[in-house]
């Protein structure tokens, strides 16, 4: 038969493998870095049969995204057999290729200790040296289940009987057998660069009633040298990491006697959020948008009016008030569309846009919490947009431009996907249809790349979620753009039209920032808790060599201060290394230093923490060279500088 292999029309005998194939058509050091094949869109082990319905054969190199995957799969299979050969009676359950790494969760007497993850390692690159096979096996579910019985592996029977499937594939490498799809690399000694990271409690299939099993985590990649960045990566993160530096910079903590999820501000903390939310004060102001705010709880009954009773009710807390239960709000939408429903409303009044930094509690695991990254009491810059119909793309338009004028602001690159309807949703299909276009057109109409993340939309509707990048090349997703026919029909919100008749609005739910302490928490390891100078707790920093210039410090605080610049005087009497040094950790912009030459001067000598040192200058310049700072992020995007 002929096919296509590498852009070329190729005559392939029936029965010739994938990898024979592609062998011929590559040069020797290119074949060298196919991992599998790709026939037309299925990935193939290379010992696979082309099959005969194959038009296009491709080779999948290592260093591609399906190749890293298939090293990553095929790595926590070695990892497995590692396992199975030190710790004979750890019984196996799943191990998938993650993002940048792999996980394999293992059922065991005792957790895995840091030795032993060193000896699970030696004993992969035994394997590895070894040079197994991989080899793929396909046998009815049946023999599937008799095999792993007489293996003893129970999790692997569980998963045989949901798949439900008359025939199963399973692979082994050495002495290990896996229940497996596939495909994996040809032979282990093709897995070179991997490091084991680390060992976490996971349940069975994420449920808490089910067992405790001990999850190791670990990361490869196609070269050493790829790994070896990506391990300097991880410890860069760990200096960078949130949690450290909210104690370093004494900004929060998080106390058991007020419970897990709960974060305690402390008063350069809490400036942060304060300067932060007055920033989207303003911004939504110039943006039409109008202040409204709802109660942290409502009636059970509006809950199961809007769906999330039945389809969120997992995440809530409830209470009982007067024999009356009532939900903990998770979002914000219920109250704002009792705003708008409150009177009636022309089809000239729309669009309406109402912003709330509205308190939300949702009931997040105790396993998945993490600093501020995932909590369980958050403020949202939650607003909803109700509009016509004609009127749906230009919000979402202005809504996205939004998104960009801040994500600009605090230098973070972003991408754009769109998140389809999830299994487990309400309304019609023909409105999440009206709805997924909608986004699709706006972002086409701004000339915004876009991916599809299917089946990942919120339960009401389908939604464009912003994902940012970090300084490490980390992704979070942050901004998020809902776009809703169900609700406003659910809770019968109407307008007036122009034709005197009752009219369906559309409701957008958004976010800019999502959740602040999210946000906080990504910005701090961004910029590794270097603030930027505007949103810095303390600006600058008055440090006196002795006392002898304690008066003139005074002096030159009052002045900066006056001129709107956060600043403070340390006048302690300390060495001026020591309080350097401290300025240093605390990631203060500006270090004033103020020593009997400066006074006789009148000047301060200035330290800056992101550029050379400006040396010495009077107050004054001193205060324009800050305010200068605090203003340069915000020249563009018609955005200003607000707080003092």
């Amino acid at each position: 038969m002929e096919i296509q292999v590498s852009g070329k029309q190729v005559e392939v005998e029936g029965g010739a493998a994938c990898g024979e194939v592609l062998k011929d058509a590559l040069s020797k050091k290119q074949f060298k870095n196919v991992v599998v094949a790709k026939c037309d869109d299925t990935l193939l082990d290379l010992n696979t049969t082309v099959p005969t319905d194959c038009t296009e054969l491709e080779p999948v190199f290592a260093d591609s995204e399906d190749g890293l995957e298939v090293i990553r799969h095929s790595t926590a299979h070695l990892m497995a057999e590692a396992v199975k050969k030190l710790f004979p009676t750890a019984k196996v359950t799943i191990g998938p290729a993650i993002e940048s790494g792999f996980y394999y969760d293992f059922d065991y007497e005792r957790p895995f200790t840091p030795e032993d993850l060193e000896a699970i390692e030696a004993e992969m690159l035994r394997r590895v040296g070894a040079n197994e096979e991989f080899c793929r096996e396909e046998m009815s579910s049946e023999e599937a289940v008799k095999k792993f019985e007489e293996m003893g592996e129970d999790y692997k029977i569980e998963l045989i009987n949901d798949l439900g499937e008359d025939k199963v594939s399973i692979y082994s490498n050495g002495e290990f057998a896996d229940l497996c799809r596939g495909p994996h690399v040809a032979r282990t000694g093709m897995l070179k660069a991997f490091k084991l990271l680390s060992v976490a409690g996971a349940y069975w299939r994420g449920d808490e009633n089910r067992p405790q099993l001990q999850r190791i985590y670990g990361t490869a990649f196609a070269d050493p040298k790829s790994l070896k960045k990506h391990l300097a990566r991880l410890e860069e993160a760990k200096k960078r990491d949130h949690r450290k530096l909210g104690n370093q910079l004494d900004l929060f903590h998080v106390d058991d006697e007020v419970g897990a999820g709960m974060i305690i501000w402390h008063p350069k903390g809490a400036l942060i959020r304060t300067i932060l939310e007055d920033f989207e004060r303003k911004e939504h102001l110039k943006r039409g948008y109008s202040f409204v705010q709802g109660p942290l709880i409502l009636k059970r009954e509006l809950w199961e009016r809007s769906g999330h009773y039945d389809n969120y009710r997992e995440n809530m807390y409830f209470t009982e008030i007067d024999e009356q239960a009532y939900g903990v709000k998770p979002m914000n939408c219920l109250s704002h569309m009792l705003v708008f429903k409150s009177r009636i409303r022309s089809y000239r009044d729309l669009p309406q846009r109402y912003f709330e930094l509205g308190v939300v509690h949702r009931h997040e695991k105790s396993g998945v919490l993490h600093g501020l990254l995932r909590v369980r009491s958050f403020t949202q810059d939650d607003a909803h947009i109700l509009c016509r119909p004609d009127q749906l793309r230009d919000e979402i338009i202005g809504v996205a431009k939004f998104v960009g004028d801040v994500m600009d602001l605090f230098g973070f690159e972003y991408e754009a996907e769109i998140s389809t309807r999830p299994e487990k949703s309400i309304g019609s299909e023909e409105d999440w249809d009206r709805a997924t276009d909608a986004l699709k057109d706006a972002l086409e109409t701004m000339g915004l790349d876009y991916s599809i993340n299917e089946g990942d939309g919120a339960f009401y509707g389908p939604k464009i979620d912003i994902i940012i990048k970090d300084a490490l090349d980390r992704r979070w997703q942050c901004a998020t753009i809902q776009c809703d026919f169900t609700l406003p029909d659910r809770f019968d919100l109407v307008y007036v039209g122009e034709d005197g008749a009752r009219h369906r609005p559309v409701m957008l739910h958004r976010v800019i920032l999502g959740s602040i302490e999210r946000f906080i928490g990504v910005l701090l390891e961004h910029c590794g808790g270097a603030l930027p100078t505007w949103l810095s707790p303390v600006q600058a920093r008055i440090l006196t060599v002795t006392d002898a210039q304690n008066d003139f410090a005074q002096k030159v605080l009052q002045k900066l201060q006056e001129k709107g610049i956060r600043a403070e005087a340390d006048t302690r009497n300390e060495k001026l290394g020591y309080k350097v040094r401290e300025a240093q950790l605390e990631k203060i912009p500006y270090m004033l230093v103020v020593g009997d030459k400066e006074v006789a001067a009148e000047s301060v000598n200035v330290r800056a923490r992101d550029s050379e040192d400006p040396g010495l200058k009077t107050v004054e310049e001193t205060a324009e060279l800050i305010l200068a700072d605090i203003n340069e992020p915000f020249k563009s995007g018609g955005m200003s500088y607000i707080f003092s």
